[in-house]
């Protein structure tokens, strides 16, 4: 139940991050820091 509790705030948080870098018009640097962080 932890481990999915985590998983649901970290998609929150993306999601918010996501919603962030698109209203601010960022959504090309917010793309670069994910596939970033997934390398």
């Amino acid at each position: 139940k932890t481990i999915w509790k985590k998983k649901g705030y970290w998609v929150a948080l993306k999601a918010f991050s996501l919603a962030k870098s698109l209203s601010t018009g960022n959504s090309k640097s917010f793309f670069v820091q994910q596939i970033q962080a997934l390398e």
